[in-house]
């Protein structure tokens, strides 16, 4: 039952006041009244209100909570279903230090469409990344989507408007902004890879020639075991990863559990390794010194960028060292250049160095959620066949 009357008062002064109220039931049986100073408000409110109560979604705004008050019981509720500390900690960043002092006092059930259009726009006005802004706005539909199912809210606007604009032109928009992966600036090219596996030298040779050559993550990589690399079968499987505090879990998705064959180089340098190996409780095949699980700063700072660096893959900084040098820095600063080498190289032709995998099999070597990952970053590496040399020889095959 729904009702809109107009209400009158005399105030302590003497002056003649009008207001409209909304009086009804919410779906939890409760009555409630809401005021509004101009009927077209009324009936508005009314109009959507008898909508949500029927559909049992309805949450009056006295029952709701404030956005910073839904984020503490986002984050406990991440805790309690043991996701990895580096979720939660990324989580506890995101509500601090952005969502809550731009809309942390705002009312969960203020939270519209609108609303959080204006928040997207305070971010990337006060100098957040695109990127950042995009992760912002994920943690913000996850905190709502963790309030829609205690009841605080009616709506999750962030996925709302993500469904509005998922087919539009701002959609377009995001990712031309993203850019593509570009050979040499973000993947490295075939001649600098052939200069590295030159380089490669130590303990981090079998480690940087399987990242290269089976396009693992780094967090793979430091958690993978002995158990799960058959040398004789020459491949690896991936059961578990090591997060950024050295936590052993498993993949963080279905499709990150995968079998990947290896190369002959990988498989002899591997037989070589493992009998050198430090040895430990966790079995690891890339442990640090005393068994346990390798930083990714070691890997880096001491193998991905030295190698770089003798293998001339390096750029001068314009700086000179102690005894007149110039000094180079590493033209690729992170292990995930080498994964996508992996995924270039499985793509590519044949005769062009390349495997030459159909995008599916490449979905699954490296382990992506969906095929729409995989091809929304290296689509544009595919070849595309319709070349005037390709194009030629498939007339003359047909015409022959």
């Amino acid at each position: 039952m729904m009702s809109i009357r107009k209400r009158s008062w005399t105030t302590a002064k003497g002056e003649e006041k009008t207001a409209w109220v909304v009086d009804y039931v919410d779906s939890a049986g409760v009555r409630r009244l809401k005021t509004f100073t101009k009927k077209k408000e009324a009936d508005a409110f009314s109009a959507t209100a008898k909508v949500e109560v029927r559909e049992g979604v309805h949450v009056a705004e006295s029952a709701s909570a404030t956005v910073r008050a839904a984020g503490g019981f986002w984050i406990a509720s991440a805790e309690a279903a043991g996701l990895e500390r580096s979720t939660v900690d990324q989580y506890t960043q995101h509500l601090e230090l952005h969502i809550a002092p731009l809309m942390g006092d705002t009312l969960l059930s203020k939270v519209t469409v609108p609303v959080v259009r204006s928040f997207e726009d305070r971010l990337r006005d006060e100098g957040r990344s695109p990127a950042m802004v995009r992760k912002v706005l994920v943690s913000l539909g996850s905190l709502l989507a963790d309030a829609q199912e205690r009841g605080l809210v009616a709506r999750n606007a962030v996925r709302e408007k993500s469904r509005a604009r998922q087919k539009g032109k701002d959609r377009r928009q995001e990712r031309r902004q993203t850019g593509r992966l570009k050979v040499g600036v973000d993947i490295p090219t075939r001649d600098e890879i052939k200069a590295i596996v030159g380089a490669l030298e130590g303990r981090w040779r079998p480690l940087l020639l399987t990242a290269i050559f089976a396009g693992l993550r780094a967090s793979e990589l430091r958690g993978l075991r002995w158990t799960d690399v058959d040398l004789d079968g020459r491949e690896l499987r991936v059961h578990q990863r090591a997060d950024r505090y050295n936590a052993v879990g498993r993949p963080k998705s279905e499709a990150g559990e995968r079998t990947v064959p290896l190369p002959p180089m990988v498989v002899n340098t591997l037989r070589e390794w493992k009998l050198v190996c430090p040895k430990g409780d966790l079995g690891l095949v890339f442990p640090n010194g005393v068994g346990n699980v390798e930083s990714l700063g070691n890997i880096i700072n001491r193998g991905l960028v030295p190698a770089q660096i003798r293998a001339g893959v390096a750029t001068a900084t314009g700086e000179i060292d102690a005894e007149g040098n110039p000094v180079m820095a590493a033209r690729y600063t992170g292990m995930h250049s080498l994964r996508h080498f992996y995924a270039s190289w499985c793509i590519n032709r044949p005769t062009d160095g390349g495997l030459g995998l159909p995008p599916k099999v490449v979905q699954e070597r490296l382990g992506h959620a969906s095929i729409v990952m995989t091809m929304d970053v290296y689509g544009h590496i595919f070849p595309r066949g319709d070349d005037a040399d390709e194009m030629a020889a498939a007339e003359k095959s047909l015409l022959a």
